[in-house]
């Protein structure tokens, strides 16, 4: 029984599993959509939206935390001037998985994870 083990593995080494979610949303953040396996984007979905939140109380602490994930320094002002502004009213919910299918190479489910405009 898994009771109280949330998360995926995605057969990664737990430092393997950090730095791909690191990457992953960073490349949201950049992108504001990217297209891969439903398992991987449904583990980033809490992941950024908690940074999203962090972001979004904008002081010099909630920026020093998300900092320490998002290594971009770019990508870093980027959530905190414009994507924090978006979603200064909206309660959650930033995020969208949309399905797309296949891949046609191993038939691994690909989906698309956006932000919510």
């Amino acid at each position: 029984m898994r009771h109280r083990k949330k998360g995926r593995k995605l057969q990664r080494t737990a430092s393997h599993r950090r730095a791909m979610l690191r990457n992953l949303a960073t490349s949201l953040f950049r992108h504001e959509r990217i297209e891969t396996t439903t398992a991987k984007a449904k583990e980033l979905r809490p992941y950024a939206e908690r940074l999203i939140t962090l972001a979004r109380r904008g002081d010099l602490h909630a920026r020093r935390l998300v900092a320490r994930k998002i290594q971009d320094r770019e990508v870093l002002g980027k959530l905190f001037d414009e994507i924090s502004s978006r979603y200064a009213e909206r309660p959650g919910g930033y995020t969208r998985i949309l399905k797309l299918g296949n891949r046609k190479g191993d038939a691994a489910e690909i989906s698309l994870i956006e932000l919510v405009n």
